[in-house]
């Protein structure tokens, strides 16, 4: 009950069989645990995303490379106990140089979860969408991905390369970062900060590695629908700071309705009811365990120091 149904190797192979198969593998983010159980109860999803972005802008914190390992793994840990999917988290640069990177994969397959992707930026990084990024040289990604690779006790666990190079060097040096980083033996390349169809479409003819692509708003990638991608050939999907927005967003509009009119009325049919919340928070089944192992009775009890 306090653990999800599937192993944690279970779930790993589960999004290894995904990405392999004829449709494309669909990971909302999720910003917290309940958020993941919901993604699940929905039913229409394959895994889950952990944004980096989100994890530092919950603490209140820009996307600057200010988390720690610590935080991350942490935060990416709850959420994978409490959602059968299998989880893939950003680990930004690996927190380091290559042996970080090795201690990440450690910590983030002892958290339970079934995926991280690395980036080819410095340390520290800077959000994927924003000017001013800066790469690496090739060959140190490759060590990066090397010491990931090493590293992995489970070989379910899937590593993703993410190549910030076509904004900086151009799309044709990031195909040939993919080729060398699959080389090294990621598993999935992600495409980070594509302008165009068109971009997808060139990355995925000339690499043979499955490809993720990444649908965040307000950036610098026109936003193409789950069905584009799959028939462009693309293996996953993320929308990693969706469901924060959102949320943030609604917040944000009622808080400033309140502050107007003193009263939340308005907004009642835009929340979730209670009965929904305890549905996904599985509200009868921690009463019934209650009821199961709760014996005590002031008729039968009797002190054990007497």
């Amino acid at each position: 009950m306090f653990a999800p149904e599937k192993t944690p190797r279970e779930r790993r192979q589960a999004l290894r069989d995904s990405l392999t198969s004829e449709t494309i593998t669909t990971l909302p983010g999720a910003f917290n645990p309940l958020t993941a159980r919901l993604i699940e109860d929905i039913g229409a999803f394959e895994g889950v995303y952990v944004s980096g972005a989100v994890v530092a802008n919950d603490l209140g914190l820009p996307d600057i490379g200010l988390t720690t390992l610590s935080e991350v793994a942490n935060r990416g840990g709850q959420i994978a106990r409490a959602t059968n999917l299998p989880v893939l988290i950003d680990a930004d640069t690996g927190f380091g140089e290559p042996m970080s990177a090795a201690r990440t994969v450690a910590e983030f397959e002892a958290a339970g979860l079934a995926a991280l992707h690395l980036e080819d930026q410095v340390n520290p990084k800077r959000c994927g969408h924003l000017d001013g990024k800066e790469v690496v040289p090739r060959d140190l990604m490759v060590r990066r991905i090397t010491a990931a690779v090493r590293e992995r006790q489970d070989d379910n666990f899937v590593i993703c390369a993410r190549t910030d190079a076509a904004g900086i060097e151009g799309i044709d040096e990031a195909i040939e970062r993919a080729k060398a980083y699959a080389d090294a033996g990621a598993d999935l390349i992600f495409t980070e900060a594509l302008y165009s169809e068109a971009d997808f479409s060139k990355f995925r003819a000339a690499v043979d590695t499955p490809l993720l692509a990444n649908m965040t708003e307000f950036g610098k990638t026109e936003l193409l629908s789950a069905g584009t991608l799959e028939n462009l050939g693309y293996n996953a999907v993320i929308w990693p700071v969706t469901t924060f927005r959102i949320a943030m967003g609604q917040t944000e509009a009622m808080l400033r309705d309140i502050a107007d009119t003193g009263i939340q009325t308005p907004w009642l049919d835009k929340m979730q009811h209670r009965s929904r919340l305890y549905e996904l928070v599985r509200y009868d089944e921690y009463n019934q365990f209650d009821q199961s192992v709760f014996t005590y009775s002031k008729d039968s009890y009797s002190s054990t120091f007497e």
